[in-house]
């Protein structure tokens, strides 16, 4: 599957990353090269394939996960208490991403 250097520069976009011209030719190919893959994967007929791990189960004596119990939340007045700014119940950042 063709990808356009139109799909990879909006794909690029959303991810905030500047390519040069080149850089998008090059993805361009790439990620068409993934996506014929996983269009060859999606031809496999996987019906009779079992699950190979699952980790939603009954718990048993080996169990790794723990019960889930419901507590209380921390609270906003917590939460803040030692952010370094904090103004109308939520942290203050400096801004990393300008558009």
């Amino acid at each position: 599957m063709k990808l356009s250097e139109e799909q990879v520069r909006y794909v690029a976009g959303l991810a905030n990353l500047t390519l040069t011209e080149d850089e998008v030719r090059k993805m361009s190919a790439d990620l068409g090269e993934v996506l014929t893959h996983m269009e060859k994967l999606n031809e496999l007929d996987t019906s009779a394939v079992e699950p190979m791990a699952q980790v939603l189960f009954e718990g048993e004596e080996t169990a790794t996960l723990r019960q889930d119990l419901d507590r209380p939340g921390l609270g906003s007045q917590v939460a803040l208490a030692n952010a370094p700014l904090s103004g109308a119940g939520c942290f203050k950042v400096p801004r990393v991403i300008e558009r």
